[in-house]
């Protein structure tokens, strides 16, 4: 049976580094095996994504039309 998946959003675009990092850490240990974090940013987090991958987590990256980066986070494998 598939859980529906909650998703919490974090606009970082008009945040300075480290906020969006200390955000999206924050908001992904507290979400559920049922949350993903979807990250909104201007540019590319590469040390974000290093972090993600020491602790477990996948991420999908893609590129809306108007620059945003949009990652989707979550835990483990899928």
């Amino acid at each position: 049976m598939n859980q529906t998946r909650v998703v919490k959003t974090i606009d970082g675009r008009g945040l300075e580094p480290p906020e969006p990092f200390v955000l999206t850490m924050e908001a992904l240990a507290a979400s559920g095996p049922a949350e993903d974090v979807l990250l909104l940013l201007s540019r590319e987090p590469y040390p974000l994504y290093q972090a993600l991958e020491r602790n477990g987590y996948s991420r999908r990256t893609s590129h809306a039309s108007d620059g945003t980066v949009e990652i989707l986070i979550w835990r483990g494998a899928r």
